[in-house]
């Protein structure tokens, strides 16, 4: 055999063993450097994968039934391993976990990513080395990674804005707005979205505030925007927690009947869906944690050797006071 003879059998047996593998990194073209890394080998049903769960935060309550999803599913994997850590909101505790991870050589990394720009950096790392990365719910900057599963935040935003219009506020009204935390990809779609919804529809956000998807800081700048703009006749918050904590300020602002909307729709006791149909939400949207999803993929990414999609969108609903109680049975049921 000739020496280019040699050479074209090694990259052909290279390309072979890509597509074998069943990443979708072939998904991505120019994701890092214009040349997809070598993933490492897909062991198939007889392998034991370590992966890496990398959490944005534990404070709040969606992120801790992300946690539990994902052990939930892993635990019918008798292959997987999975390892936590929790970031508490900050960007580089979170790198340095990831790298950690990447010391501890994973096979997959799973990431909710504190914010989108510095955690960019280390996910294409890890990325470049051939591990799959799947991204859940928080984007990161560019396409360096395997697959992202979320839902569609700039749909929900428009949908919640379409909600104020058609039904709380179809006269027109002045509305206030706490956004999540500034550098995560979900506050900015959630805002933008919700623009979308009102746009034309006689409703405008008089006022805004950052609360970092947090009760106790939702309450505060609640309180804060209700006393400089008395006038708001409703409340758009991105999330529930931050919601519940704005139904706070508003009782002690005197306005305890304020329709105030969220995000997350948990079918837990103290999750939105419960909230709604309490009456201290007038609306939240189903936000899927994309944990099970999650495992799903790294199962046929790593055991079924099979590609899998760049984008995995999760479904939404709205949740009212008139299906509220359904939506909880439904998620609970068996």
């Amino acid at each position: 055999m000739s020496k280019n003879t040699r050479r074209m059998a090694v990259l052909v047996a290279a390309g072979l063993a890509l597509t074998a593998c069943g990443t979708t990194h072939e998904n991505a073209p120019g994701a890092s450097s214009g040349t997809a890394p070598a993933p490492k080998a897909c062991k198939g049903p007889s392998g034991k994968f370590t992966i890496g769960m990398s959490q944005a935060n534990l404070a709040e309550p969606y992120r801790v039934r992300m946690d539990d999803d994902i052990r939930k599913a892993a635990a019918g994997v008798p292959q997987f391993t999975v390892h936590y850590s929790d970031a508490a909101q900050d960007n580089s505790k979170q790198v340095e976990q990831v790298n950690t991870f990447l010391t501890q050589k994973i096979d997959l990394l799973i990431i909710s990513p504190n914010e989108a720009t510095p955690l960019t950096g280390v996910v294409k790392q890890a990325y470049d080395q051939g591990i799959p990365v799947l991204i859940l719910d928080r984007k990161v900057d560019g396409d360096a990674y395997t697959s992202f599963i979320g839902a569609d935040n700039v749909d929900i935003g428009r949908q919640a804005g379409q909600f104020f219009a058609e039904k709380l506020l179809p006269q027109g009204g002045k509305v206030v707005e706490l956004k999540g935390l500034a550098g995560s990809t979900p506050a900015k779609e959630r805002s933008d979205g919700f623009d979308k919804g009102i746009a034309g529809k006689n409703v405008s956000v008089i006022a805004t505030a950052d609360a970092d998807w947090l009760r106790d800081k939702g309450q505060q700048q609640a309180e804060a925007l209700l006393k400089a703009h008395p006038d708001a006749q409703a409340i758009f918050s991105e999330n529930d927690p931050m919601a519940e904590g704005a139904r706070l300020a508003a009782q002690n602002a005197g306005k305890a009947d304020l329709p105030i909307v969220g995000i997350d729709g948990l079918p837990v006791p103290e999750g939105g869906i419960k909230a709604v149909e309490a009456g201290r939400l007038s609306a939240t949207f189903v936000y899927p944690t994309g944990g099970a999803e999650a495992v799903a993929a790294a199962k046929k990414l790593l055991i079924d050797c099979q590609p899998v999609a760049k984008t995995q969108t999760l479904g939404t609903r709205l949740v009212t006071k008139d299906n509220a109680a359904a939506v909880y049975a439904e998620f609970n049921r068996g």
